[in-house]
C-alpha cells in the first residue's frame, strides 16, 4: 500500500508548500496554510468524465499553424442583452465561464433567470446549495417557466457527470463550484484541492464536449474570488456581480474575457420578480431635481462601449478637527487627494483647511479619467456655495499642471449628453483636432486650463 502523501494549500491564494508556514510567501498572508491529502492514486482513465470504455482521444501532433483551419465561434445569443453584451457578444460553445459575487447580489437568481428564458436551449442546473423546492419558489417568482430546463442537486462530480452523459444538455449552470468534491481528492469540499479538481474535469468536459459551463463561486473578505488564483486562470471568462445591497442596482463587469472585451459592463435592477435590464443607465444615475443644488456636475464617462452620464456630489465645510477628513464613495481617494492638490496649488483655493466628502450618485465605482473636470467642478461649486445649471456636464482628464487633458471616444460622449437634452459640453481643447462639432445640436466648450473652467462656471 503506497503511503498517503500530503501537502499544504493557503487558502487564501492556492500556494503549495511542503511544510507548515506561518506567513504565505506568495500572498503575505498569516496563517492561512491547511495540510490537504494529494490525489489518489488512480488511473487517469477513471478521472475521465467519459465513459471508462469510452475510446481515448486521437494522439495529438505537432502541426504547423497555417495548416489549422479556423471556423467562427458558434455563440448562443440569450434574450438578455446586457449578459450578451458582457460576454462579448454572447455564450460561446465549450467556453468556461466564471462568476463571483457577493452573498445575496444575486448571481443565481440572474443565471436561473436566462436559463429559463432559453427556450430553444436544453438546460441543466446543478445545485451544491438549495434544494429543488428552493429553486422552484425562487423560479415561480421569476414568473417563467421552460420544459427544456433540468434541476440536480448534487455535489459529486463522478455523480453529475453520469447524469450528464443521460441528458445531454446544451448548456451547464454549477451553483457553486466551492461545493463540489471529486472522489479522486481526499479532502474537504472549498479547499484549494478539490476546487482546483472539480474545475479541470469541468473543463475537460466543456472543450471535449463543446457545451458551455457556467461555474458560480463565492468570494472571500477582501472582494476576490473563494479559490485558488489558477481557478481564474483555468476559465475562459471571468465575470463580477457587484452592487451595493441599499440600492436596486446591479453591475455585471468582465474581469477576463477570451472571446471579447473586458471593459464591457451590464447593469440590472433587482426587483420583485428577479432582474430587470437597464437599457439607459444614464437616466437612472441622474437624480431627478427641480432645486439648484450647488457641489453637483454631471460627467460624460465610458464603461466600456457604453456612455453613462452620472452625477458627482460633492459637499466642502470647514474643518473642526485638526486634521481634515477626505471621504470618497465611488471614487478613488487617491485621486481625490491629487485633485484637491492641484485645486490648492494651481487654483490657489484653500482646501487644506476644509473637510471634502465625494460620492457617485447610484451606488456605482467609476473609473474612467474622464470624470475628473466634473469631480473638480462639483468641489468648486461647493466651495463657491454656487450652483451648475444642470443643463450643463464635464468631459475630461485633469493633469497635475491643471491641464485638461483630451479622453477617448469624446464624439460618443457628447451624443449621449445631447440625446439626455444636456445644452452645453465642457472638454479638453486638445480633442478638437479632426472632429467635425458642427453636427451635434449640443454647445461645446473647448477648455485647456483648471482657470478656464473657473472664470467660464463662477
Amino acid at each position: 500500500m503506497s503511503k498517503i502523501r500530503t501537502a499544504f494549500f493557503c487558502q487564501n491564494c492556492g500556494y503549495e508548500s511542503a511544510k507548515w508556514n506561518g506567513k504565505c510567501p506568495s500572498c503575505g498572508e498569516w496563517n492561512t496554510f491547511v495540510e490537504e491529502r494529494v490525489q489518489k492514486d488512480i488511473p487517469q482513465k477513471q478521472q475521465d468524465w467519459k465513459n471508462n470504455d469510452s475510446p481515448s482521444p486521437r494522439t495529438q501532433k505537432i502541426i504547423n499553424l497555417s495548416e489549422v483551419v479556423t471556423k467562427d465561434e458558434e455563440r448562443i445569443l440569450t434574450p438578455d442583452n446586457e449578459l450578451n453584451r458582457v460576454l462579448g457578444g454572447g455564450i460561446v460553445a465549450g467556453s468556461l465561464v466564471l462568476v463571483g459575487g457577493e452573498p445575496g447580489i444575486g448571481k443565481s437568481t440572474l443565471f436561473l433567470q436566462n436559463a429559463l428564458q432559453l427556450k430553444h436551449i436544453k438546460t441543466l442546473y446543478i445545485s451544491g446549495e438549495e434544494s429543488e423546492q428552493q429553486i422552484k419558489m425562487r423560479a415561480d417568482r421569476i414568473q417563467n417557466s421552460n420544459e427544456q430546463f433540468y434541476l440536480l442537486t448534487e455535489t459529486s462530480t463522478q455523480t453529475i457527470f453520469q447524469e450528464i452523459k443521460k441528458l445531454q444538455p446544451q448548456l451547464v449552470i454549477v451553483d457553486s463550484i466551492q461545493t463540489l468534491h471529486s472522489p479522486f481528492i481526499e479532502s474537504a469540499p472549498g479547499s484549494v484541492s478539490q476546487i482546483r479538481e472539480t474545475t479541470a474535469e469541468l473543463q475537460r468536459f466543456a472543450k471535449e464536449s463543446n457545451t458551455p459551463v457556467f461555474l458560480i463561486g463565492h468570494i472571500t473578505k477582501d472582494g476576490s474570488i473563494a479559490g485558488p488564483k489558477v481557478l481564474e486562470h483555468m476559465v475562459d471568462t471571468v465575470l463580477q456581480f457587484e452592487g451595493d445591497q441599499h440600492y436596486a442596482y446591479r453591475i455585471l463587469r468582465t474581469i477576463k474575457n477570451r472571446f471579447g472585451s473586458t471593459a464591457e459592463l451590464g447593469i440590472y435592477e433587482m426587483t420583485g420578480t428577479g432582474l430587470r435590464q437597464v437599457t439607459n443607465p444614464s437616466e437612472i444615475l441622474i437624480s431627478q431635481r427641480e432645486d439648484l443644488l450647488s457641489g453637483v456636475a454631471i460627467s460624460a464617462t465610458m464603461e466600456g462601449m457604453r456612455p453613462l452620464l452620472v452625477e458627482v456630489q460633492a459637499l466642502v465645510t470647514q474643518s473642526v478637527y485638526g486634521t481634515p477628513q477626505r471621504t470618497a464613495t465611488g471614487f478613488d481617494l487617491r485621486r481625490l487627494q491629487l485633485l484637491l492638490a492641484v485645486l490648492e496649488k494651481r487654483g490657489g483655493f484653500h482646501f487644506g483647511v476644509k473637510d471634502v466628502f465625494l460620492n457617485i450618485a447610484g451606488g456605482i465605482r467609476v473609473e474612467d479619467p474622464a470624470i475628473d473636470l466634473a469631480v473638480l467642478c462639483a468641489l468648486l461649486s461647493s466651495y463657491e456655495d454656487n450652483a451648475i445649471s444642470p443643463k450643463i456636464c464635464f468631459s475630461g482628464e485633469v493633469g497635475l499642471s491643471g491641464e485638461i487633458r483630451a479622453v477617448n471616444r469624446i464624439e460618443q460622449r457628447i451624443a449621449e449628453a445631447e440625446k439626455l437634452g444636456f445644452e452645453k459640453i465642457f472638454i479638453s481643447r486638445y480633442n478638437k483636432k479632426g472632429i467635425d462639432f458642427s453636427k451635434f445640436h449640443i454647445e461645446v466648450i473647448a477648455v485647456g486650463r483648471v482657470e478656464e473652467v473657473y472664470q467660464r462656471l463662477f
